[in-house]
């Protein structure tokens, strides 16, 4: 049996605000670029009944269960079996040259999370898989069992902001060389072991910095997004509107970078009349980074640490 479905998604009522005066435009065509169960698809197929949403996912199984839930909606939802970075290339196949809309919730999603057998939550034990798509990459195992400790402690400083990487990335080797590692819970019991207890007492469970860093790595996602805002961007048409929900600094940061030659290009001062390449080719639509109220954080505790962006393409010529 699949997932429940009724996972609230976060920041829907904003997002749909952002988005909606450009998903209201006849004809228009949404990208859901990270499908997951298809809550955020439904609300905005449901709010604009004329909308055509293509949805986006590298994860087979949360395709299929999204494709299942949105077949009420027939033709009106498309869904891909592809990595958001590949957004240009997915929609072309379906005969679009521009969209409307597009929306990125990054992160692992609510299934990934449910399913035991994924290996990405640090609170069951199970095969450290953590690939987003099963068909391909190296698992989470393989990292742990052929990475330098160098390596490893790079990608726990970097992706997991772990303070204790070192201390961690040389338990990991030791304990390898006894044993290699398969299962999460033997993973989250050396975590526990290597961390100081005083450090153990706040911030949560200590195995979630390390289980969010390998997923990360696995899964390629700070790369992947880097080349994922400007086609997005390049996709989109002038009027469209486009949100990028990030779960992590690291990920913000990188949209905020990728997006900044749109929103505020590098002009040599002094210019009388500005070049049509050197202008704005987007506008921003939130004040930095917007974060969730506490009344849905207490709804939906994965807003919590959630990051939203929003920005509108906009003609150069009349900028």
């Amino acid at each position: 049996m699949g997932p429940d479905p009724g996972h609230v998604p976060v920041l829907l009522g904003r997002c749909l605000e952002l988005l909606g005066p450009a998903l209201s435009r006849p004809g228009a065509v949404a990208v859901d670029a990270t499908l997951g169960l298809g809550g955020h698809a439904e609300a905005m197929l449901s709010a604009h009944p004329d909308l055509v949403v293509v949805g986006l996912d590298r994860d087979t199984e949360a395709l299929a269960l999204a494709t299942e839930r949105l077949a009420i909606f027939g033709d009106r939802f498309q869904g891909v079996h592809c990595v958001y970075d590949q957004l240009g290339a997915a929609v072309g196949t379906l005969g679009y040259r521009e969209v409307d809309g597009i929306l990125f919730d990054l992160g692992v999603s609510s299934m990934q999370l449910d399913l035991a057998d994924r290996g990405f939550a640090y609170s069951q034990d199970a095969a450290l898989d953590m690939r987003m798509d099963q068909t391909t990459g190296i698992t989470a195992a393989e990292v742990l069992n052929s990475y330098s400790v160098g390596d490893l402690a790079h990608i726990l400083r970097a992706y997991g902001d772990e303070k204790f990487a070192g201390p961690l990335a040389r338990a990991i080797v030791r304990e390898r060389e006894r044993e290699p590692f398969t299962t999460s819970a033997r993973l989250v019991e050396l975590i526990r072991a290597t961390i100081p207890a005083p450090a153990r007492r706040t911030g949560g469970n200590p195995a979630k910095r390390t289980f969010q860093a390998l997923r990360i790595e696995v899964n390629a996602e700070l790369d992947v997004l880097r080349r994922a805002i400007p086609a997005a961007l390049a996709t989109l048409s002038v009027g469209g509107r486009m949100v990028v929900m990030s779960y992590h600094s690291g990920e913000d940061r990188i949209v905020k970078a990728a997006l900044r030659p749109a929103t505020d290009p590098v002009v040599p001062h002094g210019l009388p009349v500005i070049p049509e390449e050197l202008r704005p080719t987007a506008r921003v639509l939130t004040r930095g980074s917007q974060k969730a109220s506490e009344d849905e954080v207490l709804r939906n505790p994965r807003a919590a640490s959630v990051r939203l962006r929003a920005v509108q393409k906009v003609d150069v010529r009349e900028v």
